[in-house]
């Protein structure tokens, strides 16, 4: 039962998430493209752990600390979304989830 409400709430944030990012790419993070990949919710629904792809920029990690100084602002938005569904909103917490960066790596070796 647990795991049913906290995996429903994961997909919820990162289903607003992912509003969110592309809404307000273009102003806040010069158009990068960013994708919600996952999202891990602790038991007490105080942190969320957001897994996040980065496309089009350069330098992945300067935009994942270009994300991080927003993060107030981006989790007021997500508050303002989810007010009426989510009674505490979670601290939010960003990664970078380089899964595709791997994959594709694993994928260049196999062809040379």
């Amino acid at each position: 039962m647990e795991s049913t409400r906290l995996n429903k709430i994961s997909r919820l944030i990162q289903k607003d998430l992912g509003v969110i990012f592309q809404q307000e790419s273009r102003n806040l993070f010069g158009g990068a493209m960013i994708t919600v990949t996952k999202v891990d919710v602790v038991k007490d629904l105080s942190i969320a752990k957001v897994h996040l792809s980065l496309f089009a920029t350069a330098d992945k990690d300067a935009l994942l600390e270009k994300i991080r100084s927003h993060t107030k602002e981006i989790r007021h938005l997500f508050a303002r979304q989810v007010h009426n569904q989510l009674r505490v909103i979670p601290e939010l917490h960003f990664y970078l989830d380089d899964s595709l960066d791997y994959i594709e790596n694993i994928e260049n070796l196999l062809h040379h």
